[in-house]
């Protein structure tokens, strides 16, 4: 499980492609605290860590998550959003994430709004139901809140701390962005499904 606080930006340094995709990743985590088997979310993306370099980890991404992410776009220098786990005891400053995408919104536009960045989005339509103005969602990672819906499109603000710890200040109006819905929204969706 993680926060959606984005604690780091880490930087694809190699990608191998041999069945599952293999990315190791630069970042300035203590790779002494990180154990082989852990969980990292990249991008949104709950991971596992595979191997351990000096400044660096390995994970591999399956096919699945690959067909259902932005991951397939990555490349060698692209920089992306970390968050480690969480562990019991740690501040909860965003909202639960799970690291499981459900799909991916597009950027379709983002103008200034006094200091802040207004952002809006496309989701998917299936996912629309699941958005909620002043809900939570996790976008690349990032935990933020919605301010606007209209259908199948939703906005955010970022504010200036948030473009400058996370990758959020270098997205552009097409990009493809890792969506994952509140898990308690889900939940409610389901349990209305199959009230009786």
């Amino acid at each position: 499980m993680f926060t959606g606080i984005v604690t780091d930006i880490g930087t694809i340094r190699r990608l191998d492609q041999q069945g599952d995709l293999r990315a190791e990743i630069e970042c300035s985590y203590d790779i002494d605290g990180i154990d082989l088997g852990a969980s990292i979310c990249c991008d949104g993306v709950c991971l596992t860590v595979v191997e351990l370099g000096t400044d660096w980890f390995a994970v591999e991404i399956s096919a699945e998550t690959l067909s259902k992410t932005s991951l397939g776009g990555w490349s060698d220098g692209k920089q992306i959003n970390l968050e480690r786990a969480l562990k019991v005891g740690d501040e909860l400053g965003g909202h639960i994430v799970s690291g499981h995408v459900d799909g991916l919104a597009e950027v379709i536009s983002m103008e200034q709004d006094g200091d802040s960045t207004r952002v809006r989005f496309r989701a998917p339509k299936d996912l629309a139901r699941f958005i909620a103005p002043k809900g939570s969602v996790a976008l690349n990672g990032t935990s933020l809140t919605v301010n606007e819906v209209q259908g199948a499109v939703f906005g955010v603000n970022l504010i200036p701390h948030t473009k400058i710890a996370t990758t959020w200040g270098l997205v552009k109006t097409g990009d493809q962005i890792n969506l994952e819905v509140d898990t308690m929204a889900r939940y409610v969706a389901r349990l209305q499904e199959t009230a009786i």
